[in-house]
């Protein structure tokens, strides 16, 4: 019976556990954890099974993000979570994405500048629906302090521009313009797709080029990705179109390599507020297939 029941569960604890941690290696880790204690109970001894997956994942996870935040210090460069596929288990269920504001880059980086129990107690809420005194049972605090965790990270994500962007009306176009524009050549036509202010973002890992730190505006954005196609067209690169994240995208290839992942986030307008470059090999492993 254990199977079963974990399997039927597993995609909701991989949601819960990528938004935790910000990693999808690290929520399959979790979670697998969490099948290995999972298989060892004695299922008469618990309450309802589902309840008891979701406190034992979200503990798993709490304990992780205890020596996550060591790990990215150490980290070269800019740190992003590893890019979503529309139909990767970490998604989550059918459903669960429009609930939790997608999994956007901008949403997910506004998650990890919350404390571990906000965090916690914010998705937990407002993503995973559960009432405050099993919210209270699951991180072992009053049903009330629980409340106040939740408000407190909804009010701060309030204020993170980003965590409440959608996406455009007509991704396939704003893609198509985005291409468009850089073939043409023409910084200014490109910066006409871009917001003012303007967010580039490089993970490389320290095991591929990448800019150290973000960049900001729209010119230099639109002029620093002009001459990253200039080099990538005379080195064969070829884009095609994916959703990241619930994101406009592409994945960037040479000589059926995947060498990059490129999501937009786009304000209410549909201008491009935000590019994040995905480029470290270990975190592109899982989308080689979508070639």
């Amino acid at each position: 019976m254990h199977l079963p029941i974990f399997l039927r569960q597993r995609s909701r604890l991989l949601a819960l556990a990528y938004r935790m941690l910000g990693s999808r290696a690290d929520a399959q880790d979790a979670v697998q954890d969490a099948w290995l204690r999972w298989s060892g109970c004695v299922l008469e001894d618990l309450d309802t099974p589902e309840a008891y997956l979701t406190r034992l994942t979200t503990h798993l996870c709490l304990d992780r993000l205890k020596s996550a935040r060591s790990r990215r210090e150490q980290y070269v460069g800019v740190c992003l979570p590893e890019p979503l596929a529309a139909d990767d288990a970490c998604v989550g269920p059918e459903g669960l994405v429009e609930r939790a504001q997608r999994v956007s880059y901008g949403w997910l980086l506004a998650l990890q500048r919350l404390g571990p129990l906000e965090r916690a107690a914010f998705l937990l809420r407002e993503v995973f629906e559960l009432e405050y005194p099993e919210i209270g049972r699951v991180l072992q605090r009053r049903p009330e302090a629980c409340r106040q965790l939740a408000s407190r990270a909804k009010r701060k994500l309030a204020e993170e521009p980003a965590a409440a962007t959608r996406p455009p009306a007509d991704p396939e176009g704003l893609f198509r313009a985005f291409v468009g524009a850089l073939e043409s050549g023409d910084a200014a036509e490109l910066s006409q797709l871009l917001a003012e202010d303007a967010l580039y973002m490089a993970d490389g890992g320290g095991k591929a080029r990448a800019l150290p730190a973000p960049l900001s505006g729209r010119l230099a954005v639109a002029r620093l990705l002009l001459g990253i196609w200039r080099r990538w067209r005379a080195e064969g690169f070829r884009l095609t179109p994916q959703w990241l994240n619930g994101m406009p995208g592409a994945l960037a290839w040479r000589d059926g390599r995947l060498e990059m992942a490129l999501s937009l986030e786009c304000d209410a307008a549909g201008r491009i507020i935000a590019l994040y470059a995905m480029r470290n090999p270990d975190k592109l492993a899982h989308l080689s297939g979508s070639a």
